[in-house]
């Protein structure tokens, strides 16, 4: 168990949080750990427990903890993954502090070099993955969401593959922005990603040719790009009319 310190300050449940945050960094808790209770943390800090209550509240919704309901339950330490960072775009998005040529001028940046990395450090696995899920935009058409996983797939698996996990979070969080767009408005992605765009990617990915592979996508992206672009200035027109 680490060594807490007593708090004094005003703002406790802040404090409280802080070094929870820092133990479950550290290592002290690892995913998967139950925290202590309420009430063995509130002695341990010595601090109220309404104070230790808002703190992993907080923990909670900045996605470090989750809580358990029932006698096994508890607050136990989550997996960290790129989730919380791709909501925090989302809810940017919707509050209209981001906007659809924004997203697209950051994906014309990011995603040639993620697809040049790529082509460097393509492996058997990975490329097997680049080939089946390109095969799978050929298929019909069965629902938006389903097409929706297909044709984000090819990102994902390069994301994962180039190496960079700062990068790949960057990407997941581009990947979820788009998918919250398209669904949005209401698009057929058959529409504005035909199946096959994607294809000179993931041919020069597998060819490890890293300049043809960041050519292709700076392409794909500034493509696919301009085609959301005017489906959204399309919907939001259309939506101020209906008022």
């Amino acid at each position: 168990m680490p060594p807490f310190k007593p708090i004094k300050q005003a703002r406790v449940s802040g404090e409280v949080a802080t070094q929870l945050k820092q133990s479950i960094l550290l290592g002290h808790f690892k995913a998967g750990d139950k925290l202590p209770s309420e009430r063995d943390l509130a002695e341990q800090f010595q601090v109220s427990r309404i104070a230790v209550r808002e703190a992993l509240r907080f923990l909670e919704n900045t996605g470090f903890v989750s809580t358990r309901q029932g006698i096994t339950g508890g607050t136990f330490v989550s997996d960290l993954t790129f989730e919380h960072l791709s909501n925090a775009f989302v809810d940017l998005f919707l509050a209209e502090k981001i906007s659809v040529p924004e997203l697209v001028y950051v994906r014309v940046l990011v995603e040639p070099e993620i697809a040049k990395l790529a082509a460097k450090s393509i492996d058997r696995k990975h490329a097997r993955l680049l080939k089946e899920v390109l095969a799978a935009e050929d298929l019909p058409i069965r629902s938006l969401d389903e097409d929706l996983d297909t044709k984000t797939s090819v990102h994902y698996i390069l994301a994962e593959v180039c190496g960079n996990h700062f990068l790949e979070a960057l990407e997941r969080s581009l990947m979820a922005l788009t998918r919250i767009i398209v669904k949005m408005v209401n698009s057929e992605t058959a529409l504005i990603h035909p199946a096959g765009m994607h294809k000179p990617v993931v041919d020069a990915v597998l060819a490890h040719n890293t300049e043809e592979a960041a050519l292709a996508m700076r392409k794909h992206a500034i493509e696919f790009g301009q085609n959301l672009i005017n489906l959204e200035k399309t919907f939001r027109v259309t939506k101020s009319k209906s008022f």
